[in-house]
């Protein structure tokens, strides 16, 4: 595979309508065909297909495995627009639900995540299962992905880039507007501190408006919105120079889980 020292990311801030996977993947395939090429990874919002619901039979009937209609849809767009996409779904593993996280590449390859920190003022809590293991790296285009999942973001021990095993951090996220301050400081944290790219790719609708945010090394908004989505172009060759010439990372406390 080739590198690419430029990473065009896109994010589509979807209306998710709660409880409604066939629709939601419908608006997703609609927007997804209508971005313009060149784009090598798209993120999508958490849990882009159901939203959440607060119902534990109602997310038993909607989960899926990872060749699900939803997993299915995604690999097909991806292969057919030549990108990487990445996001959450409602998610089965025997008789368990989880919040998973996939990145897909064109060629089908893929990784998955189960959001580790679910949020306990929510049924999220009380519905699905935390995942057990770290965030995964995966190695596409010359650069390191890694993937966590909104309330994920909280907790800097958890989203560690030791040894700098990721370049470009991805947080698909359904954070609400009343606490967009944290969000939004929270992903400029995140990408100051492990010297790293940060896409925080969070819904739309009406409780949660455009709060997407693409930021750099140094904590930077480098996101710019067009026509629904949001856009950022990241430079690898800039991010290397940046660590080697303020090798923060060197100093990095180590911890063992």
């Amino acid at each position: 595979m080739n590198n690419y020292d430029d990473m065009k990311v896109a994010a589509l801030p979807l209306d998710i309508r709660s409880g409604e996977p066939e629709a939601n993947r419908r608006m997703a395939q609609i927007m997804i065909e209508a971005l313009p090429p060149g784009v090598d990874i798209l993120v999508l919002p958490e849990l882009f297909t159901t939203g959440f619901v607060p119902n534990a039979a109602k997310c038993a009937a909607m989960a899926e495995d990872n060749d699900g209609p939803t997993m299915q849809m995604v690999r097909s767009l991806a292969a057919s627009r030549g990108m990487a996409i990445a996001g959450t779904f409602l998610a089965r593993t025997g008789d368990r639900l989880y919040n998973r996280a996939f990145f897909v590449e064109p060629g089908g390859d893929a990784m998955f995540y189960d959001k580790r920190h679910l949020f306990m003022l929510s049924d999220e809590s009380k519905i699905m299962t935390p995942g057990t293991a770290l965030p995964p790296t995966y190695r596409y285009r010359g650069w390191n992905i890694s993937i966590i999942v909104c309330f994920d973001l909280r907790f800097p021990t958890w989203c560690r880039n030791l040894g700098l095993r990721y370049d470009l951090l991805l947080v698909p996220a359904n954070w609400p507007k009343r606490r967009r301050h944290a969000w939004k400081t929270l992903l400029e944290a995140r990408a100051i501190e492990n010297q790293a790219y940060v896409v925080g790719a969070n819904r739309g609708g009406a409780d949660f408006e455009n709060e997407t945010y693409m930021i750099d090394y140094i904590g930077k908004i480098m996101s710019v919105d067009q026509a629904s989505t949001v856009f950022a172009t990241f430079k690898k060759s800039a991010l290397v120079k940046y660590r080697q010439d303020f090798p923060v990372w060197e100093s990095a406390d180590h911890f063992t889980l």
